[in-house]
């Protein structure tokens, strides 16, 4: 036990993804239950064998109480906990400690959302700030505020934030699931339309609809399942503030924290990694997150990016599944970072499969840089 956090004394054992794109007709929850259920199916487990619920829907504030009943089991636990984009990541640090302590021994943690057929747009999280939002102070612009102060404090070029976009696209050309796979320029970037300066519709994450799961046991039982199970090896949250007004440094976030203590759990550092998954909301955040996970120096996540070291043949597999900016991303998209780190530990990539991974980091972000959580996996050569 390291710090509380049982190493590689859980796995995930089963992770699908459900109506990436535009899914018509369907709910929230629809969404949700149907990944949960290929997940099951994915494990060789099911409903009945759920004992453990985690969920937070954009719609549904009891989410956790609709899940259990619209699935019609009666679970031992629930989690509803609510830290934006990063709440899959908490979710599963909990229900790691809650299966080593004996209070369940399958757990399911599930999202799914219908942002683009059934709301049409990105809806903020609920609340307001009287120093903000009198002001008209979106999600965008919050971002666009860290974007700003990262240039100007380390010469953080346009050049360099498209190439993060970029990547992700390339990444997404490999990927059948992908919602946008056309080929996409760093021109192309630039010259979009701006949404909040400088940061331009290509610089954001995508509004679509879609769903994910991921199942989780004992490491015990699930060396006798079907799938090749990814370990967790460590996990760290951290929380820093709430609106983006209170954030202490724009540019630097609590995955500092987050990803120290999920480092030091998992017994591996940054370079141990085969592939990362980060939340992409935009994209300076894979560039605030690479240089707060130690992947460089702060004010160096610019030029770490430049000339395809994240793309698909580069020094450092990012986003492989190709993100929140040409994947999929309706309205969080936390949960979709495990389940493309579990798949590539699993092997089932297809063309966009990294060789022999055994080390993969999922990194969660919550509302404006707000919550961070780190989550490390493993594949059973790396236990």
């Amino acid at each position: 036990m390291t710090e509380g956090f049982v190493r590689g004394g859980t796995a995930i054992v089963g992770a699908a993804t459900y109506g990436i794109g535009e899914a018509p007709g369907l709910t929230s929850m629809d969404l949700a239950a149907t990944a949960s259920l290929l997940a099951l199916d994915d494990a060789g487990l099911t409903l009945q064998d759920v004992d453990g619920l985690f969920i937070c829907l954009p719609d549904d504030m009891l989410s956790g109480l609709s899940f259990a009943e619209y699935l019609g089991i009666h679970p031992k636990l629930i989690g509803n906990n609510r830290t934006g984009g990063s709440a899959f990541l908490t979710h599963a640090t909990s229900a790691a400690l809650a299966i080593d302590a004996g209070l369940c021994n399958v757990a399911v943690i599930a999202y799914g959302a219908n942002t683009r057929t059934g709301v049409g747009k990105l809806v903020p999280p609920p609340g307001s700030s009287v120093y903000e939002t009198p002001y008209g102070v979106t999600l965008a612009a919050s971002y666009a505020l860290a974007t700003v102060r990262h240039m100007h404090e380390y010469g953080t070029t346009r050049r360099q934030l498209a190439e993060v976009a970029v990547a992700a696209r390339q990444w997404a050309m490999l990927n059948p699931e992908a919602y946008m796979r056309e080929p996409l320029s760093v021109e192309d970037v630039m010259v979009a339309r701006q949404v909040a300066s400088p940061l331009t519709v290509r610089d954001c994450c995508l509004v679509c609809d879609g769903a994910a799961a991921v199942v989780i046991t004992r490491a015990d039982r699930a060396r006798a399942l079907k799938r090749r199970p990814a370990y967790l090896l460590g996990a760290g949250e951290a929380t820093t503030h709430r609106y983006i007004a209170q954030m202490a440094e724009l540019t630097q976030t609590a995955a500092v924290e987050s990803g120290a203590r999920a480092f030091r759990q998992s017994g591996y550092g940054p370079k141990d990694m085969d592939v990362l998954q980060l939340y992409d909301a935009f994209t300076i955040n894979p560039i605030l997150f690479l240089e707060d996970l130690g992947y460089c120096a702060k004010g160096e996540g610019g030029s770490f990016v430049e000339g395809g070291r994240i793309a698909p043949g580069g020094e450092l597999p990012v986003n492989t599944n190709g993100g929140g900016l040409s994947c999929v991303h309706p309205g969080m998209y936390g949960l979709f970072t495990m389940v493309e780190a579990a798949r590539q530990i699993e092997g089932v990539c297809n063309e966009r499969q990294v060789s022999d991974v055994n080390l993969a980091l999922a990194h969660g972000n919550g509302g404006v840089l707000s919550s961070q959580a780190t989550v490390i996996l493993g594949s059973p050569d790396a236990v």
